[in-house]
């Protein structure tokens, strides 16, 4: 019972960072975290790039709890940069906009969890319960279907090939996108140009495409551009 006890307890999330534009939400989510998990260091940020810039100044949260509908982002895309500039950090997506079909997407789109934004204290115990020991959560009764062959969007398809990226692979797309050749990309980040065409190939086998320029299609498809430029 001490060793179980005890693995619990590691897994604890203790730190998160909150991104949401409501000041009042923000600080009753925080409360409810305090409350039914063992968090006790909050972060917020009102909008993406705030949450983003706080990443990149060395931010580590435990987890991230996002809403969806910020002033800075349009449906998914706060996600999926989100997705990329946290690597593996733990996403749980906090909306209102909870749909069955969104839900499907955000977790197609890399989210670890989605809680609908109204949900009673003991939907988020019984969320972060299951999240922070491994599993992930959707609320009861959403079917997700998991079926790679099952149809979605392009726009859906493109979010979840662009999702398996590794945070290089996102940085080389995004300068491929700029139309800079592989000998211009390993001298602006510093790689020798075969790793850079190394990467190329494996971003495209990731995409499924045969071509730079397809791979710049996709991306565009799932307006992904300025998830690309928060790598940098």
């Amino acid at each position: 019972m001490q060793d179980v006890a005890t693995s619990l307890k590691t897994n604890a999330f203790t730190k998160a960072m909150i991104v949401d534009d409501h000041p009042l939400f923000c600080d009753a989510l925080s409360m409810t975290l305090r409350t039914v998990t063992q968090i006790n260091e909050v972060t917020t940020a009102e909008n993406l790039e705030g949450a983003l810039q706080q990443i990149r100044d060395g931010a580590k949260p435990d987890v991230i709890v996002l809403d969806l509908n910020l002033p800075d982002v349009n449906g998914l895309d706060g996600l999926i940069r989100m997705r990329t500039a946290a690597d593996t950090t733990p996403i749980v997506v906090v909306s209102s906009m909870a749909d069955h079909r969104m839900i499907s997407s955000a977790m197609r789109a890399g989210a670890t969890g989605f809680v609908p934004k109204h949900s009673q204290r003991e939907i988020f115990r019984s969320a972060f319960d299951q999240i922070q020991n491994g599993g992930t959560y959707v609320p009861e009764g959403v079917p997700l279907d998991t079926d790679p062959n099952r149809p979605v969007t392009d726009q859906e398809e493109a979010i979840a090939r662009l999702s398996k990226l590794t945070r290089q692979q996102a940085n080389i797309l995004q300068l491929i996108c700029d139309g800079k050749l592989n000998k211009q990309i390993a001298f602006d980040l510093s790689i020798a140009e075969t790793t850079v065409k190394a990467h190329v190939t494996a971003i495209m086998r990731k995409l499924g495409v045969q071509s730079r320029t397809q791979a710049v299609l996709l991306a565009q498809e799932a307006s992904f551009a300025s998830v690309l430029r928060d790598m940098s």
